[in-house]
């Protein structure tokens, strides 16, 4: 069984999916931050590094889900191959930081991948505001990520709303993270495995 963790940078998706993994047992397989030889570059130059950064995970992404489904176990997956192509790939071309040849390109490449992979069977949405975002993505103290600007963060967060919204691929289990601090609270924590239990046992 596949399951993935959406969300904007900062959500918890690591965090989330750690505790999870460790609770049911599950293989975690996270996003490739700290080896990624874009990101930090990215940060510093987005123009010129976007379409190498989007390339970069669009790979490794698609690499994830061909292991995962080799393996036959239960694993929790950092993030979707879907995101980068609905949400952060469109808005880098909007903002005028991917050339269109570069978006059509990185498109045509996706649409190929995605047609080989199999959805996750549970997908979980982590909803948060700008201002959540802003003070976990503090909170964790990455140097590259303190050059991230609002409008950035705000721009995807509206392209996750409108991804999530018209997501037909799967279950989906959307968690408010504002309203639930599941970082701290073990109450809160014990409410999303309860849901997650809902809607993994429906899966068999």
């Amino acid at each position: 069984m596949h399951i993935a963790i959406a969300g904007n940078i900062g959500s918890g998706k690591t965090t989330l999916s750690t505790l999870l993994a460790k609770h049911y047992g599950w293989q975690a397989h996270y996003e490739e931050v700290d080896t990624n030889p874009y990101l930090a570059d990215f940060y510093e130059d987005m123009q010129r590094w976007a379409f190498n950064l989007q390339i970069y995970f669009l790979n490794s992404r698609f690499s994830q889900i061909n292991n995962i489904r080799k393996t036959g176990k239960t694993v929790i997956q950092d993030r979707t191959i879907y995101e980068d192509a609905h949400i952060f790939a469109p808005n880098l071309y909007d903002m005028g930081l991917m050339s269109r040849r570069d978006f059509e390109n990185y498109t045509s490449l996706f649409e190929l991948m995605s047609s080989l992979v199999q959805a996750p069977d549970l997908l979980i949405y982590l909803r948060a505001s700008v201002p959540k975002l802003v003070e976990q993505i503090q909170c964790r103290g990455r140097e590259y990520e303190s050059n991230i600007r609002l409008d950035y963060l705000k721009r995807l967060n509206e392209r996750y709303e409108a991804w999530v919204e018209n997501y037909t691929q799967g279950k989906m289990l959307i968690v408010n993270v504002d309203e639930c601090n599941f970082i701290k609270n073990k109450t809160d924590l014990s409410t999303i495995i309860d849901k997650v239990d809902v809607h993994v046992n429906g899966l068999f």
